[in-house]
Formats: structure tokens, C-alpha cells, sequence
């Protein structure tokens, strides 16, 4: 499992023209599964995630987390984080998971967010979504 994790004072993802999930300050994901991924990288990944301290302190530090600040998570999936472009031109995809696993691994992975008291917004799996944000800082974290 691969995530983009971006520190966002707005993020907003769009179908079609509407917008079908917004957030204020937070954490914009994109969020890729791998064909070997298996629910069992969630639990360990929330985790991290959510006491990443990459938010700013009083200081003006990064030193505390999302949890701390009670963000706000988008979580979009995408699968070209899996992305192989070592040969020729075009990228291929064939270490993401089908989209089946990869959207119910996705779907598991926001549970264990929003049962740890997160409000997570969601972008539509597999539609041709537009992405709008504000990078605050900027911050983009790459975990996986």
C-alpha cells in the first residue's frame, strides 16, 4: 500500500462537477494498493499516520500530529502510485491490486480512520475525479 499524505489547509475532490467530498485543515490522501496488499498493512498504517507529527506547533515546528489538531482527512484512491515506468513510455499497472481488493482495502482503511474520530471525506472510487487543494507549507509525506 502506497499514500501520498499532503498537509492541506482546503482540499476538495470533484465527479462530474460535484463535489463529492471536502475538508478544511487536514490531510488530502491518495491513496494506492499493490497486488500483494492485504487488509493487514491497515491497522499498522492508520497508525502511523495519524501521529505523524508533521503539523506546526506554536513554534512554528513540525511537531505535532493529526490527531492532535483534529484534522480533517480526503482520501482519494489512485492507482498509478503503483506506476512501473522503467521500460519505454507509457507506465504500466500491473503491481496495483485489482480494483475489487484495491477498493475494499480502501474502504477498511477509512474505517479505522473514522473509528479513531477522524471525519474523512472520500473521493468516488474509479470515476475521472478533479482535485482541488491548498498545500499548507508545502508538506507531502510518502508512506508505504
Amino acid at each position: 500500500m502506497r499514500i501520498v499524505a499532503q498537509r492541506v489547509s482546503t482540499a476538495s475532490v470533484q465527479v462530474s462537477g460535484q463535489t463529492v467530498g471536502a475538508i478544511k485543515q487536514g490531510l488530502l490522501l491518495f491513496i494506492g494498493v499493490g497486488k500483494e496488499d492485504t487488509e493487514a498493512v491497515c491497522p499498522k498504517l492508520v497508525n502511523k499516520l495519524v501521529h505523524l507529527r508533521i503539523f506546526e506547533d506554536s513554534n512554528g515546528k513540525m511537531n505535532v500530529s493529526a490527531t492532535d489538531i483534529g484534522a480533517e482527512i480526503l482520501a482519494v484512491s489512485q492507482f498509478t502510485l503503483y506506476a512501473d515506468t522503467s521500460h519505454g513510455r507509457r507506465p504500466n499497472f500491473l503491481e496495483a491490486a485489482e480494483p475489487q481488493k484495491a477498493q475494499t482495502i480502501i474502504e477498511y482503511f477509512i474505517q479505522l480512520l473514522r473509528e479513531k474520530g477522524f471525519f474523512v471525506a472520500e473521493g468516488q472510487f474509479g470515476a475521472h475525479m478533479h482535485v482541488s487543494l491548498i498545500n499548507d507549507g508545502p508538506v507531502t509525506i510518502i508512506l508505504d
